[in-house]
């Protein structure tokens, strides 16, 4: 059995008490990963932020809210997985102070300060030994898929990463979406348009992988 750890949903950076900063993400190519690992029988770790579907029966699922929490929560999971995969829309900015209660609007322009949010899985990556690292490059409609793959490969150096999937934004909230899988050797489309198809590739590419550079063969990760 082959521990997969996945980050899965949105972040959400508050403004105060009630306000908050976040994406469209929903969760669902997360969850149709931790269920290709399980289908799989390998054990799967969902990091999740905080989303409306129910996750897959079966996962351990790990809630968070803001960015700073699933970087720590990853961290601690980091230590005994095998394989790493970094699916959550974190956001890239939070602000740089968080105000208590919900101040009553005031008129006239408002401006917020943001700081950079951490980059989970680049930090992940710097640590990963033998582990398999995967992350996500979701790039607009507008640029198209030739130059999203382009910005998935330097994602995959420049955060030292052992594989990039590359999807564009309109795969938010659908079950259907075009992939393509970025890494040293090359790219390839994932198989059909269904997420759980391409999470199904995904898993096994990441196991196979880390079997090989583990010296592991056909055997199981941790137990």
């Amino acid at each position: 059995m082959v521990s997969i750890l996945i980050t899965a949903g949105p972040t959400r950076e508050h403004i105060d008490d009630v306000r908050f900063l976040s994406n469209a993400s929903s969760g669902r190519m997360g969850f149709a990963l931790a269920e290709a690992a399980m289908a799989a029988g390998h054990r799967a770790t969902v990091v999740l932020g905080p989303v409306e579907l129910s996750p897959p029966a079966g996962a351990e699922v790990l809630p968070v809210t803001s960015a700073l929490q699933m970087q720590q929560a990853a961290a601690d999971a980091f230590v005994t997985c095998d394989v790493l995969i970094a699916a959550a829309a974190v956001s890239d900015w939070r602000p740089a102070e968080r105000r208590a209660g919900k101040p009553p609007r005031q008129p006239g322009a408002f401006t917020l300060e943001l700081v950079p949010n951490p980059d989970i899985v680049a930090g992940l990556a710097e640590h990963k030994g033998d582990r398999v690292v995967y992350g996500f490059a979701l790039e607009s409609v507008s640029a198209g898929m030739a130059a999203a793959i382009e910005r998935g490969r330097r994602k995959l150096e420049r955060k030292r990463l052992d594989g990039v999937v590359v999807n564009l934004h309109d795969a938010i909230g659908r079950d259907e979406a075009e992939f393509v899988l970025c890494d040293p050797q090359g790219e390839r489309a994932l198989p059909g348009r269904g997420k759980r198809a391409a999470a199904d590739a995904i898993v096994a590419a990441a196991v196979e992988l880390w079997r090989e550079r583990a010296g592991r063969g056909g055997q199981d990760g941790r137990e």
